[in-house]
């Protein structure tokens, strides 16, 4: 695959990367820390979605507005990210933390970003070995970056697109589960239901068993889908639906772009409009 590598292959070139520990717990933001802090991979930095991977959260911008990128650089930095370095990424979420990452590196520019397979659990599911010692770093990496705006689209280009979304022409997929796309339920957004014209690819699909489906299943998974046409994806606050994008590559989608505010920023303007399935 393009973008995962499993956890064999880590356990062979390990030395190779700048690890990063991503796992997150939505419910419990610094659940994620404190299994880090219990143990992790040898030389695994850590870190978290709320204080590093996103930025404060106001009245628009979703849960998770996208964090300020000079800040993120100089954390990268910091913990030795250059230039010509390999990231390797793990989280224990099914991959949405880790790619939730993935997708940020790739906005700052890093083209050598992999996401390790099953996770932390599969790690530990092999027996390889895990450490309490906290990594420290003598020297700070050098890594140039140049925001790719072309990867994230904002609530007004998306609502300028509305027409392409609903005639076909461009394409909005809804990465959440069924019921909240349908707006049979919303347990966590204040308002039920999904943009009009989005169509729904659930985020998990992208895996099974805990791990990636192949590419050549993705392709298969996304097969109506035109690769001519513009794909934008979605989620609840911008995080889960990183998976998806994630896997539109993986499946050789090359126009695909981010609503990095999602569902939680579009209701949070009033006059967007809204659609529901009704069964």
């Amino acid at each position: 695959m393009k973008h995962i590598v499993s956890v064999n292959w880590v356990k062979e070139h390990l030395n190779e990367f700048t690890v990063i520990d991503c796992r997150f717990h939505l419910p419990a933001p610094e659940e994620g820390y404190e299994e880090y802090k219990q143990n992790h991979i040898p030389g695994a930095y850590y870190m978290n979605l709320n204080k590093d991977l996103s930025s404060i959260v106001g009245v628009h911008g979703g849960r998770h507005p996208l964090p300020d990128f000079q800040g993120l650089h100089r954390k990268l930095e910091d913990i030795g990210v250059h230039d010509e370095g390999k990231i390797l990424l793990y989280d224990d979420q099914n991959g949405a933390m880790a790619s939730r990452l993935w997708f940020l590196l790739k906005v700052l520019g890093h083209e050598d970003v992999w996401i390790m397979d099953g996770g932390y659990s599969e790690w530990v599911k092999h027996r390889y070995p895990v450490t309490t010692e906290v990594p420290l770093q003598e020297k700070r990496g050098t890594f140039t970056f140049k925001v790719e705006e072309d990867l994230i689209m904002d609530m007004e280009e998306v609502k300028s697109r509305l027409p392409a979304f609903e005639s076909g022409s461009a394409y909005l997929l809804d990465a959440r589960e069924p019921n909240r796309y349908k707006g049979i339920e919303e347990p966590i957004d204040k308002v039920a239901g999904h943009i009009p014209g989005a169509l729904n690819y659930f985020w998990m699909e992208n895996i099974e068993n805990g791990k990636w489906k192949e590419s050549e299943v993705l392709k298969e998974r996304f097969s109506s889908l035109d690769h001519s046409k513009e794909i934008v994806v979605y989620c609840g606050s911008g995080v889960t639906a990183c998976p998806t994008f994630l896997a539109l590559k993986e499946a050789g989608f090359e126009k695909v772009k981010l609503y990095a505010g999602s569902w939680s920023d579009w209701i949070s303007y009033t006059d967007n409009p809204i659609s529901k399935i009704k069964n």
